[in-house]
């Protein structure tokens, strides 16, 4: 495999030319700190550590974790490799400073573990776990609980999870059996076997911090009655050190068909001494901070598999020789052209390309909601950005997901036989990319999640807020306007603009259908997802147009950068985006075409 270089340009690019971040940090508390100068040198010092210590041992890694009694054992390097991620700081970028943390904007950090996951996916995990763990006490922990904990989350000492899914259960955390019972200390007893729990277990830290949904004694039927807990796996001593073991244990590790170097634990609960993380019953409303942060950070694993398997892709098909260029010899001195001159190949890596920088830059927008939500100045403004951030992430985790496993599919394609073949690396890719469209919710919750609570239940509220901004982008470069005279960003703006009007469309036609029959909407769903990913991605790759026109009138910037990026987003708008028109076509299908059959026939 490749070396893999991080693409700093393209992510100083999103934030100082696209998104204009900076003007965006002036609005929340701290903002003021992340000056261009430091996004660079966080940037670039991330891509030092991400090239020299995290990507080396990718391949490695795959080896996996080891198990023995209940202790896990991780893959060679990666601890002294967790070792200098604590002692650089790395996990101290958006944390209370306060509590140690250097208080800066979670859109850096949203960043920087994007870079690590490409360089490392199953390392990466481990400290990205533990972001959510962080925010989660953050805005519901107590102030002992916040004492206790916070600080060593923050300064890495301690890592953190989240237990959800049980073995009779997965989604439906309806469910849900674990339980929790009250002890006189004001502590609760938890009992009860949790799977799939990534990081669960393993010894890169000293301490474990494991966040818990279980039912207590008096609990409502369904989701109603679930409560959240914190569970350590030692308990705090008196000086703040981990003390006595508590009763959670390791049962097994997952035999997995990627991320082996992360260890997914089967963790059971045996009278474990847990501690109540706000309010009972309303434990479900805590996990969701855990889990928006969490689906952010999935969604940029789909960016992230694009951009490793383009790397190496990109590099092998520009030295790879085979056939003959069908529009004429482009190597003659050699025995056969590169396979970067045949259109398919080409078609391939650009398809890699648009979704690497695509989903990147989609990630990069939603992150100044996730800015905004941490710490806007006011309350209306943080309320404002927590429900545009609850839009944009269904979107998010289950479009960039399903089109980074596409772009993983392409890279084993380039190489042909040799991508099957695991010494090229090719194949690890692919293997690991898959569990993003699973974990955090499938692509069918996710679409599930944005049809019915963020769109129909909303009132198409936020829908009609973002595509408003769209119109808004859009209409800069429509004819009548000055910048309308670029001819290719005047038609990528027209597109823009029909998507705006069409998905708005197609969410008023998708309520009327479910008055008259609510699986029209677990049928359509995926489809309006998906296209609603499309219409997402071309508003911005219009930005990112726009941006690298202007710096090549400016004479600004690394011109083959800039054309680079032109020519990527026109594969877009021409090659990649015609697919939001199937999907809008099918989900407008009949339904019988999908329920007609009767189950009995599924043999």
């Amino acid at each position: 495999m490749p070396d893999y270089k991080v693409p700093v340009s393209d992510y100083l690019f999103l934030f100082n030319q696209v998104l204009d971040m900076q003007d965006k940090y002036q609005h929340i508390k701290g903002g003021a700190e992340a000056t261009p100068d430091m996004l660079e040198a966080i940037f670039s010092e991330a891509a030092k550590f991400c090239e020299n210590e995290l990507a080396p041992i990718y391949q490695s890694g795959d080896d996996g974790c080891t198990w023995d009694d209940g202790v896990v054992t991780t893959p060679a390097g990666f601890k002294e490799a967790y070792a200098k991620f604590i002692e650089a700081g790395w996990t101290t970028l958006t944390g209370d400073p306060d509590l140690g943390g250097q208080g800066l904007p979670p859109s850096l950090s949203i960043a920087v573990n994007e870079m690590m996951t490409t360089a490392n996916w199953a390392w990466a995990m481990y400290p990205g776990l533990s972001e959510g763990a962080i925010a989660t006490l953050e805005t519901s922990g107590t102030d002992q609980q916040k004492q206790d904990y916070l600080s060593k989350l923050i300064s890495g000492v301690c890592s953190g999870t989240m237990c959800l899914t049980e073995p009779h259960c997965g989604t439906d955390l309806g469910q849900m059996k674990t339980k929790a019972t009250p002890n006189e200390d004001g502590s609760f007893s938890v009992n009860g076997t949790k799977i799939f729990i990534s990081a669960g277990e393993h010894d890169l830290t000293e301490n474990i911090v494991h966040i818990v949904l279980a039912k207590l004694p008096d609990a409502p039927e369904g989701t109603k009655g679930l409560s959240l807990f914190i569970i350590p796996k030692f308990l705090p001593a008196e000086d703040g050190s981990a003390g006595e073991r508590n009763g959670v244990v390791c049962g097994s590790i997952e035999h997995k068909m990627g991320i082996h170097g992360n260890g997914t634990a089967v963790l059971n609960f045996d009278d474990a001494k847990s501690f109540l993380i706000g309010k009972p019953h309303e434990g479900l409303a805590a996990m969701f901070t855990y889990m928006n942060v969490a689906r952010i950070g999935t969604a940029s694993q789909g960016s992230a598999a694009a951009e490793r398997s383009y790397q190496g892709a990109s590099a092998y098909a520009r030295e790879r020789l085979a056939m003959r260029s069908i529009s004429g010899v482009k190597n003659p001195d050699g025995p056969a052209d590169a396979i970067i001159e045949h259109p398919d190949v080409r078609r391939m890596l650009l398809t890699q390309r648009v979704i690497a920088e695509g989903g990147r830059a989609m990630v990069t927008y939603a992150s100044q909601f996730a800015d905004l939500y941490n710490a806007g100045k006011t309350a209306q403004a943080r309320e404002a950005a927590e429900a545009r951030l609850g839009f944009c992430t269904p979107i998010l985790k289950g479009f960039i997901t399903e089109l980074g496993v596409e772009a993983a599919n392409h890279g084993v394609q380039v190489f042909g036989g040799h991508g099957y073949i695991k010494e090229w690396g090719m194949e690890q890719i692919l293997r690991d990319s898959r569990i993003a469209t699973l974990y955090e919710g499938t692509t069918g919750i996710q679409a599930l999640d944005l049809v019915g609570r963020k769109v129909l239940l909303d009132k198409l509220n936020q829908l009609n807020i973002f595509t408003g901004e769209m119109f808004k982008c859009a209409g800069q470069f429509l004819p009548w306007k000055p910048a309308g005279k670029n001819k290719a960003l005047r038609k990528q703006a027209w597109k823009v603009t029909k998507l705006a009007l069409k998905w708005r469309y197609l969410g008023m036609r998708l309520g009327m259908r479910a008055k008259k029959n609510p699986d029209n909407v677990g049928a359509a769903s995926v489809d309006f997802l998906m296209f609603s990913g499309y219409a997402y991605m071309a508003f911005m790759w219009l930005q990112m147009s726009a941006a690298a026109q202007h710096q090549l009138q400016t004479g600004e910037g690394d011109k083959t950068f800039l054309e680079s990026k032109l020519h990527t987003a026109e594969f877009f708008f021409e090659r990649i985006l015609p697919r939001a028109d199937a999907h809008a076509k099918t989900m407008s299908a009949n339904i019988e075409s999908v329920m007609a059959m009767p189950t009995s026939y599924f043999e």
